[in-house]
């Protein structure tokens, strides 16, 4: 099982921009995906953006496609979301999950961090 710790939210204007961290740990963090997830108050978790194993591929959902940004660096261990030119809607708390080559989740939902677009 991979453990996961998001870090990095907090409140910004919108307009604005904030990257976020989540740190692997547990299993080499090259032998697997990693995806992006946000939950607005009231509403469901919803995917944000994934990124394969070595990084060369990588998807969003059409609400933050050419905002935001997903990187990772396998020598750190740690996946990265870069948000750019945010909005109120992007307030939620952000959640970060790891995955197998048949897209089955392999670690357990973090504590996420919050980040919150002010108008």
């Amino acid at each position: 099982q991979v453990q996961l710790v998001e870090s990095g939210g907090g409140l910004v204007q919108a307009g604005g921009s904030l990257r976020l961290s989540c740190a692997a740990s547990g299993r080499t963090f090259s032998t697997y995906a990693m995806g992006w997830f946000r939950q607005a108050p009231g509403k469901e978790r919803e995917f944000v953006a994934a990124i394969s194993r070595s990084g060369i591929s990588t998807y969003y959902a059409d609400s933050v496609k050419g905002r935001f940004t997903i990187s990772r660096d396998n020598a750190k261990d740690t996946v990265y979301l870069q948000m750019n030119s945010l909005k109120p809607e992007d307030t939620a708390v952000y959640y970060c999950r790891a995955f197998d080559d048949d897209i089955e989740p392999i670690s357990s939902w973090g504590q996420g961090t919050q980040v919150t677009v002010s108008s």
